[in-house]
């Protein structure tokens, strides 16, 4: 079983990448961190419910999206 917030990290990583958006981009547009952000994607956080939720909306999906494949 895959660790959560390497999962987590991949998700967010993807669907980043599918909107062309660097760490940077998308660390403004949830007014997070850049480095805080390439820590999530390395699945090096242990990321709220809060940051998920403006995570996903920065990238115009669901919070659960970002949860797929974490059991």
């Amino acid at each position: 079983m895959k660790d959560p917030k390497a999962l987590l990290g991949e998700n967010i990583k993807k669907h980043r990448l599918e909107r062309n958006l660097s760490q940077e981009q998308l660390a403004d547009l949830c007014s997070l961190h850049r480095t805080y952000v390439g820590s999530i994607e390395r699945g090096e956080r242990n990321v709220s419910l809060e940051n998920i939720v403006l995570i996903s909306k920065a990238l115009g999906i669901s919070p659960s999206i970002l949860l797929q494949g974490i059991s």
